[in-house]
């Protein structure tokens, strides 16, 4: 597959990470082909998002006049997607199925047809947890399989720029050579990862992002309770966040670690304990795992330090 010829792209599950993917993707020249979707309602909107491409609200032959066949649909449904996927080829009317059957029913002949049509695609997810084995279905067909994921938040209103974002690939190694090529076209950084450490890289990615917004979050809610305005917590909690992470960047880790544990003040971390008492038992909890996680990862007698935050939490 020359680099140099436009490429083409099927999208199967355009919510926003496929949207976002289509619509930069065609920016950069790859054209669009199928867009499909649970709905026609949806599939015609997720083609307004992008500019371009077919909107289809099932699996269609259509798929296969693509280079590439992008699949973002959400974790939960990649496997039974794969799964249909490889009872879909142009010559072959649809059949009756279980959905998330892991093996077709087609006849030798019809079998021969599937991999003459399957043999050479590119098929990638975009799950940050899966790796490309789920895609096993295609791979029996002779698709190349692999997995990209931009370690990214999308949102609903807008597409981000992904430009210095990390993108983790894994697969077959044509499959991982696209998604390489997606990753430079997009001005980000590919990483190419053992497929078993996707799970505990993607919960990295959780500490960075859903972890602090519930973090923040809660502290929004803490301060409400106590009697700030809802508006004036948030803000003034972010503003610490913004400041806390501009840190990091410019001085490192330890020089950035802030807080009681960090200048070795246990009769506050005392203090909060006995504070968050009157809250949810959830706010306890989470601030003695951070507490404790911040022990384990920055602190640099961080043995004596757990071993005594541990004394002082089990009391």
């Amino acid at each position: 597959m020359s680099s140099s010829r436009t490429m083409s792209l099927a999208i199967v599950g355009a919510g926003r990470v496929g949207r976002a993917l289509g619509k930069l993707l065609r920016d950069r020249g790859w054209r669009i082909a199928a867009v499909v979707t649970c709905s026609s309602a949806t599939a015609r909107a997720a083609v307004r998002a992008i500019g371009a491409g077919k909107p289809f609200a099932h699996l269609t032959p259509e798929i296969l006049s693509a280079d590439v066949i992008l699949l973002t649909t959400p974790d939960s449904a990649i496997a039974a997607t794969a799964a249909k996927l490889a009872q879909v080829t142009r010559g072959i009317p649809p059949r009756p199925g279980v959905v998330g059957a892991t093996r077709l029913a087609l006849s030798p002949a019809e079998g021969r047809v599937a991999r003459s049509e399957w043999g050479g695609r590119i098929v990638l997810h975009t799950s940050g947890a899966l790796d490309s084995c789920v895609l096993a279905p295609l791979t029996r067909l002779g698709a190349a399989v692999g997995s990209l994921h931009p370690l990214q938040t999308f949102g609903a209103r807008s597409i981000p720029s992904l430009r210095g974002v990390l993108f983790t690939l894994e697969g077959d190694p044509r499959a991982a050579r696209v998604a390489r090529r997606i990753a430079r076209q997009l001005g980000g950084i590919p990483i190419e990862i053992p497929a078993r450490a996707k799970p505990a890289y993607h919960a990295a990615g959780a500490f960075a992002a859903a972890h602090m917004l519930s973090l923040i979050e809660g502290g929004t809610q803490m301060l409400v309770k106590l009697g700030f305005p809802k508006k004036q917590a948030q803000r003034g909690l972010l503003r610490m966040a913004r400041q806390m992470l501009s840190n990091l960047e410019t001085l490192g880790p330890r020089a950035s670690w802030s807080g009681p544990v960090s200048r070795g003040d246990f009769s506050t971390v005392e203090k909060h304990m006995v504070a968050l008492a009157p809250f949810a038992t959830e706010f306890s909890r989470a601030h003695a795992a951070m507490l404790l996680l911040s022990a384990r990862v920055l602190a640099a007698d961080n043995g004596a330090t757990l071993r005594r935050l541990k004394r002082m939490l089990k009391d």
